[in-house]
């Protein structure tokens, strides 16, 4: 008899895990850091994070094209859209990935690529995401750094077109001489040092 008590509450206890694992929401981020093929992988990385999309935000036009942002003409900047599990990894884990993988200091885009379309930016979901973001901004204004990354409310995301999701595993041989001759990995290994860590922290990466 208590064996079966015992196996019953075990299966309980599994249901109610299931159920709640069920019901966790993910939460979102939109962050831009240059061109989107490059900030996937930082993100896909980390342990907790459900899906990251390369897309569009912050412009007037509607479902624009990479041809109609890659022009600079419809006012939109390459992002990803992150979601995430908030009982695996927090909003300020992905936002100290976030810095480590962006060079700060660009006004104009980000490194070989120029143009408002591949400024800096985070776009915030909520004030906790605004409270964050201008925290870890200005703990990175504290080391020395210039910081020329915008803060804005979040706009609407356009998905980018499909052959731009996953770039870096569906053409590693371009991706890799595209980061190698546009000089990303130099020049976040300048600014971030070889292990690209958000100052006396260690971040939440995947097994």
């Amino acid at each position: 008899m208590l064996k079966l008590k015992q196996l019953l509450w075990l299966t309980l206890g599994v249901m109610m895990t299931t159920n709640a694992n069920a019901e966790t929401k993910l939460e979102q981020a939109t962050l831009g850091g240059g061109c989107f093929w490059c900030m996937e992988k930082p993100f896909e990385d980390l342990y907790g994070v459900q899906s990251v999309t390369s897309g569009y935000s912050g412009g007037e036009m509607e479902d624009p094209t990479y041809k109609d942002v890659s022009s600079g003409k419809s006012g939109h900047i390459e992002v990803v859209e992150i979601k995430y599990d908030p009982t695996l990894i927090s909003y300020e884990e992905i936002i100290k990935t976030y810095w480590v993988n962006i060079d700060t200091e660009n006004p104009n885009g980000q490194f070989c690529d120029i143009g408002p379309q591949y400024k800096t930016i985070i776009f915030y979901h909520n004030q906790e995401q605004r409270k964050i973001a201008e925290r870890t901004k200005a703990e990175v204004e504290k080391t020395g750094r210039t910081v020329t990354t915008t803060i804005e409310p979040a706009k609407t995301f356009y998905k980018a077109e499909e052959y731009h999701q996953d770039f870096y595993k569906k053409n590693p041989v371009r991706y890799k001489y595209y980061a190698l001759t546009c000089g990303r990995e130099k020049r976040l290994q300048n600014l971030w040092g070889e292990n690209k860590s958000f100052p006396s922290e260690k971040l939440n990466e995947k097994w």
